[in-house]
């Protein structure tokens, strides 16, 4: 089989990580307006509770559940409790993720092993909890939220992009074996959208999308189906195209395009 399967509200239940701000929560408003029950976890509940406010009057709901995505242990039980009481988790959006601007001096090890704690080992917790109950039912749609920075590395991004360029590999690996298990395997590649993490930046966001158009394209794309999902084309494009190229071509025009050059070496 490879990749036929399309979650529908009608099927079951949405299950979204890190929800309580930017893609994962425009997200779940999105799944909700589509008639979905979204089953929402952070770790804070007074921002799922604005969010669960937020989504009233939609065509569908979402439905606040505390959870760590570190913690394996507890999203085993909380993906055990979600199915107890709502049913069939039939899409999953594994969104959960931080970012630190990491530099080579002085180097953060702790920023770095942070930020693979919840960006791969997050999305490693929760496949371990979810995956087994899609594999016994024989369908699912899973999508991991990576991004284009995991195409190839960036300046300050050295754990983003290492991080997210894992997810885009391990995503690539497992759909030889979803495909033949009736689970649809996705990867979402977002450029620069407004929410939290890119207010971090400040340097140049080419093609930076409102949160609600980012989140109408990830919907788009749970329901056409495809391995990638990823926004905008061109900014994509671009940066598919310069990992394309010599090593020393990449360095110097990743450096241009992001003002990068010697006087970077003494900023924070």
């Amino acid at each position: 089989m490879t990749e036929t399967y399309r979650a529908s509200a009608s099927d079951g239940v949405a299950w979204v990580t890190g929800a309580s701000s930017g893609i994962g929560r425009g997200t779940c408003i999105e799944l909700a307006r589509r008639g979905y029950t979204v089953i929402a976890t952070a770790r804070r509940m007074p921002d799922l509770e604005t969010l669960v406010a937020e989504a009233s009057g939609l065509a569908g709901r979402i439905v606040p559940a505390i959870g760590d995505v570190t913690d394996s242990a507890g999203i085993l039980a909380l993906v055990e409790s979600i199915e107890q009481q709502h049913g069939e988790i039939v899409l999953c959006f594994l969104n959960a993720g931080i970012y630190f601007p990491l530099r080579a001096a002085p180097f953060d090890a702790d920023g770095f092993r942070k930020t693979f704690d919840v960006n791969v080992y997050g999305v490693i917790n929760c496949l371990s909890a979810i995956l087994p109950k899609m594999t016994a039912r024989k369908r699912g749609q899973l999508a991991f939220n990576a991004s284009v920075a995991g195409y190839g590395g960036l300046p300050r991004a050295g754990a983003y992009s290492g991080s997210k360029a894992a997810l885009i590999a391990m995503a690539e690996s497992l759909k030889f074996d979803t495909d033949l298990l009736g689970i649809t395997l996705q990867v979402v590649n977002p450029g620069f959208v407004e929410t939290p993490l890119t207010a971090l930046n400040d340097h140049p966001m080419p093609f930076l999308m409102k949160l609600d158009e980012a989140s109408r394209r990830i919907c788009d794309g749970f329901e056409k189906g495809g391995f990638e999902i990823t926004f905008p084309r061109r900014f994509a494009f671009i940066l598919k195209a310069l990992n394309m190229l010599p090593y020393s071509a990449y360095f110097a025009v990743v450096a241009k395009m992001t003002g990068w050059d010697s006087t970077n070496a003494s900023k924070p």
